[in-house]
């Protein structure tokens, strides 16, 4: 538990200092990854960011070894709370009420999540066949990345209302959905006995590969999007991606048993579909601009 709130803690500071650093940059694009990284590696304030996410992924995986995939899953959308705090004092961004009641849904669906928990009773699996990993994995980085080019190009139309990121938010969290299998995939393979085989068994796995294509294309596509929208949508809906996938496919895939109780089953699986129903119904523009106070009305002579 005190690990996961540690991830969650890291995870939010280095969201915020990417976002600000990104603010003060030129506008950045996926279509030139060499010019993204050359820009952000020149700034202090986003390399500081990237540092306390890596921290956070280091956190992440005491985390796989110690809970099942459901729980921790159920644990990190709490570091939702902490990311909208510092966007507000640091970024000065503002949610708006609709947006304040779908956070306040996906943090009771978190708290469902934590009561259907009982130390003991629920399995840690430590490994998952490779052929199945890479049957679920494929498939969704091949849609997370349609997904991201479909917005791209929805965005350049001209009359187009501004977007909130949303559909930026679900395709990074599908790429992120991934490397989450993969770092639990890493924690399994960390469990073998002496380092030379745990090195070996590593790179006989797909799990390395997995993660060098997920931080490859996320870091470049999750920039691009961190820059055009606001941090407190776009990574609460990136994280509410990354969890209900990673929880749902990796506790088929890793072979983790849900909860024999009915109750704690019904509270697991309740926090599961509010957390998926909130995700649909949050807003996908932000309003329009209003004309300033004051200012007149243009018409033609």
């Amino acid at each position: 538990m005190a690990a996961a709130l540690l991830a969650n803690t890291l995870y939010s500071v280095g969201f915020v200092l990417e976002k600000r650093a990104l603010t003060a940059l030129p506008e950045v694009s996926i279509r030139q990854p060499a010019r993204l990284l050359g820009l952000v590696l020149r700034s202090p304030l986003w390399i500081g960011g990237s540092l306390s996410l890596a921290a956070g992924f280091g956190a992440q995986l005491a985390v796989y070894r110690t809970l099942p995939i459901a729980a921790a899953q159920g644990i990190f959308v709490s570091g939702l709370v902490l990311l909208v705090l510092l966007s507000a004092r640091l970024l000065g961004e503002e949610t708006t009420g609709r947006e304040r009641y779908a956070l306040g849904a996906i943090l009771a669906a978190l708290l469902m999540v934590v009561l259907s928990l009982k130390e003991g009773s629920d399995r840690v699996s430590r490994d998952a066949p490779y052929q199945l990993i890479l049957l679920v994995t494929v498939p969704s980085l091949a849609a997370g990345v349609w997904l991201y080019g479909s917005a791209e190009r929805r965005t350049r139309h001209r009359h187009r209302m501004p977007t909130t990121g949303v559909e930026y938010g679900v395709a990074v969290g599908l790429l992120y959905g991934v490397s989450s299998l993969a770092i639990k995939g890493v924690s399994s393979c960390l469990t073998s006995s002496g380092l030379g085989g745990a090195v070996v068994e590593l790179l006989g796995s797909p799990y390395p590969y997995l993660l060098l294509f997920t931080g490859a294309f996320g870091l470049v596509m999750s920039q691009a999007a961190l820059q055009r929208c606001r941090a407190s949508l776009i990574v609460p809906v990136c994280t509410t991606v990354t969890c209900l996938y990673t929880a749902v496919l990796g506790t088929l895939s890793f072979g983790e048993s849900l909860p024999h109780d009915p109750l704690r089953l019904a509270l697991r699986l309740a926090g599961t579909v509010l957390a998926v129903a909130v995700l649909l119904s949050m807003p996908k523009h932000d309003p329009a601009p209003q004309p300033a106070i004051g200012a007149k009305e243009l018409t033609p002579p």
